[in-house]
């Protein structure tokens, strides 16, 4: 058997017509896909944001109750390298800098070899001990004049070849040229991309006009909707010349599956890790606001070889991004680890049927999310501070930092969780803005903090919050099993008043 697993970043499923037939984004090849594939309707993040996304798919375990932002901890089994251990070659092709970071360092070492395509957004890749920041100035729009990583990367990507995408799939290509006509292989491309910042060749950008005449501007900040008309038309319209570039790099693997025959003996998994916010909810980006479906529902598109019968077809049940690393196991005929609680979907690819009755998503020390297909339920806790939160870890590094020698300094062991192999954890503060009181992710706090519940059948725009005390107590009732089964820290349970009823 062999696999091919997509994996974008921030793409949300309402720019593709496969999800969406209000989308104005050209995504003819994702539509082409839908026709061999099974496509799925409510698929759902779990932690968020990007890497916490990864160690999701990689263990099949939610980890947002437990930490944030972090590696994968010595005890976490991945998929990657349960393949390799049983000479399943797995191989990843990514320009996603945040593996360079401290971070994300330990992902992209559990495959049995890897790609790792320079330049995307803020890496650390040229360098300029003295750029340029008259030009800079004058050349970006102000609110992302910050980003100086990105504006001397973008220096050196002159023709489309230069772009990351393109090298991506190119560098995809060359192992299907010396791979295809082996056995026991998977294949990860994983694009940054449609990831901000939102910068696509001039021949996709073409494609969506505005009247904006502006210094560039395709990096919306994550904030509230503050911009100009133009300035959102702008914005908007570089993430979908982004989109479709996708679109066609993801067209040309197509093309490439239909001229070798790949499609007998070959699955294909697409997804991406979150969705992200265009000015919806008057909101742009994700982490900082609720977890709106824009965010929290994303893509997911199923090709195996033994389903081809039932392409075109889709499924309504609930699934989750935990679901990824149980299927790609069951995909090549291996046992899932007792930690895991995700749930293989090839039990779906023949029939839809339920494999759960709800699941829970969310930030570290933000709202823990819940939805049954029918309702989506924020939780918040009644205060957004950090008392009585903790960090588990064996990994002490976040998303570009070793945690401070202060903050080791204060760490404690906590007992074994169900899934640390009988380790203890160190048990250390979150971060948290200077006043030492709200709790902080990638250095932004979270606002628009309310608890609140939405008829996502009725209202599935999400716009006029529902007051139903039933509806509630049920959803708390399944979070609070979800809370059991994850083996979620004692104070999670006070957080968020969960008790068992």
């Amino acid at each position: 058997m062999k696999a091919v697993f997509v994996l974008l970043d921030s793409l949300n499923r309402n720019a593709l017509k496969s999800y969406s037939d209000e989308s104005n984004i050209l995504t003819p090849n994702f539509k082409r896909f839908e026709e061999r594939c099974i496509t799925f309707d409510n698929h759902y993040v779990g932690s968020l944001p990007c890497i916490p996304a990864r160690r999701d798919l990689h263990t099949g375990r939610i980890n947002f109750l437990h930490r944030s932002w972090g590696p994968l901890e010595p005890f976490d089994d991945s998929f990657p390298e349960i393949l390799k251990t049983n000479e399943i070659y797995s191989h990843i092709v990514t320009d996603h800098h945040h593996y360079f970071a401290d971070g994300g360092a330990t992902y992209h070492q559990r495959y049995s070899s890897w790609e790792l395509v320079r330049g995307q957004a803020i890496d650390r890749w040229k360098a300029e001990v003295n750029p340029n920041t008259d030009f800079f100035q004058s050349a970006y729009h102000k609110v992302q004049q910050h980003r100086k990583n990105y504006m001397i990367n973008r220096q050196y990507m002159i023709k489309e070849e230069d772009y990351c995408t393109p090298q991506v799939f190119y560098a995809a290509e060359e192992f299907l040229n010396k791979n295809k006509d082996e056995d026991n292989w998977l294949l990860q491309i994983e694009c940054f991309d449609p990831h901000e910042p939102f910068h696509a060749p001039k021949r996709f950008r073409e494609l969506y006009p505005t009247d904006y005449e502006g210094p560039i501007l395709d990096w919306p900040i994550y904030a509230r909707v503050k911009e100009t008309a133009n300035e959102i038309s702008e914005i908007r319209a570089n993430y979908a010349s982004l989109v479709t570039m996708v679109d066609e790099y993801f067209g040309s693997l197509l093309n490439y599956f239909d001229e070798h025959d790949l499609w007998n003996d070959t699955a294909l998994i697409v997804t991406t890790d979150h969705g992200f916010l265009l000015g919806e909810h008057d909101w742009w980006a994700k982490n900082r606001m609720p977890v709106y479906n824009e965010i929290a529902r994303i893509p997911l598109m199923i090709y195996h070889p033994d389903f081809s019968s039932k392409g075109g077809s889709r499924r309504n049940n609930l699934t989750q991004t935990t679901d990824i690393m149980p299927t790609i196991l069951d995909i090549f005929n291996l046992s899932v680890p007792k930690d895991v609680i995700g749930k293989s979907l090839l039990q779906l690819l023949e029939s839809d049927r339920k494999i759960r009755d709800s699941l829970i998503f969310g930030y570290f020390g933000a709202s823990c999310n819940i939805t049954d297909g029918k309702h989506i339920y924020f939780r918040y806790p009644d205060k957004m501070i950090a008392e009585d939160l903790w960090e588990y870890t064996l990994m002490p590094t976040r998303m570009t930092s070793r945690f401070s020698i202060e903050e080791l300094a204060c760490a404690t062991l906590s007992n074994p969780f169900s899934f640390s192999k009988g380790l203890k954890l160190l048990k250390l503060r979150p971060r948290v803005s200077e006043n030492g009181e709200a709790i902080e992710v990638q250095g932004m706090s979270f606002e628009d903090t309310s608890s609140n519940l939405f008829d996502v059948l009725k209202d599935p725009k999400q716009q006029s919050p529902k007051n139903d005390p039933v509806i509630v107590n049920y959803l708390l009732e399944e979070m609070y099993q979800h809370l059991k089964l994850s083996d979620a820290p004692e104070e999670i349970f006070v957080r968020f008043k969960l008790k068992e009823k």
